[in-house]
């Protein structure tokens, strides 16, 4: 023979599952709780909205800060940035010969393929990438969505400063390095040794 419980007999009855109509009570409830609220409604875009610090709008560059060495392009999913540079001889005092460097001439974010997942910034060695809250940039056209290298540089201007650094965590690479090398460059004081027969003084 089955189990009753099975089919909802007395083992499983109404009283394990509440009051006939209990689930229609509470939805209710919700509902005249909401209507009895005041609703807080922001005018966009007349009242701008209140974004979370870390809101992910579109990415700025720093033009200055990029070498060149392609990890964002290599690292991204949708591969929707496109880089072309060139190679210049730079003169340097006292040096054999001139030293090469890249000089960016292209560097372009496709945002109609972009997913917005921030690899590019996380891998860019030399902050040359910043996340900019700004999403007013809306196109008519798919096409204009493909933002170039002086329109990237416009959104730094909206990135935000960076956290104040923990007191309580540990410093930045930067600050360590730097209090090494001033530790390095201050002068050790010498040793006095006692000379040879000399009364070494009382013990303390």
């Amino acid at each position: 023979m089955s189990d009753p419980s099975e089919h909802g007999g007395p083992a499983g009855g109404a009283s394990e599952r509440g009051m006939p109509g209990a689930g229609l009570v509470k939805g209710l409830a919700v509902t005249l709780k909401t209507m009895t609220s005041r609703s807080t409604t922001q005018q966009y875009p007349d009242v701008a909205p209140e974004l979370p610090p870390r809101s992910r709008g579109v990415i700025a560059l720093s033009e200055e800060n990029c070498t060149v060495c392609m990890l964002c392009a290599r690292e991204c999913p949708d591969w929707c940035i496109y880089i072309d540079s060139h190679k210049e001889e730079v003169a340097v005092p006292g040096a054999a010969r001139p030293r090469q460097r890249n000089v960016l001439d292209k560097f372009d974010i496709d945002f109609s393929l972009c997913m917005y997942c921030g690899i590019c910034i996380e891998v860019c060695p030399f902050d040359a990438l910043y996340w900019s809250p700004e999403f007013e940039y809306a196109e008519y056209d798919i096409k204009d969505l493909l933002h170039d290298k002086d329109h990237l540089g416009q959104w730094m201007a909206t990135v935000p400063p960076p956290p104040a650094h923990d007191p309580n965590g540990e410093p930045a690479k930067e600050e360590t390095a730097a209090a090494r090398k001033v530790a390095a460059a201050r002068p050790t004081p010498p040793v006095v040794r006692p000379e040879p027969g000399a009364d070494p003084g009382p013990a303390s």
